[in-house]
């Protein structure tokens, strides 16, 4: 019986707690903004480029590309600091 519980409350955890539900939502520097009629407007902004926003609006869709509000551009890498050795001169 134990088993069974235990067996239970890990398939419940997993099911719950699935990397698949923490990945983070791509945000790109376009939206794809479509209007899906009725002035309901869709905004989809996981576009890399000016480019694959135009296919995706092109593809059917009846909308505009634009600049996407929340994008912050790329974030910079962290640089290794280099330890500089001084001569000293003794």
């Amino acid at each position: 019986m134990r088993t069974v519980l235990t067996a239970i409350a890990v398939a419940t955890a997993l099911l719950f707690f699935s990397p698949a539900a923490s990945l983070a939502y791509y945000e790109g520097p376009w939206c794809a903004v479509t209007n899906r009629g009725g002035g309901d407007m869709s905004w989809n902004c996981s576009m890399p480029s000016l480019e694959m926003c135009r296919q995706e609006v092109i593809a059917g869709n009846r909308g505009f590309c634009n600049p996407n509000p929340r994008w912050q551009g790329n974030r910079p890498e962290a640089r290794p600091r280099h330890s500089r050795r001084h001569r000293s001169d003794d």
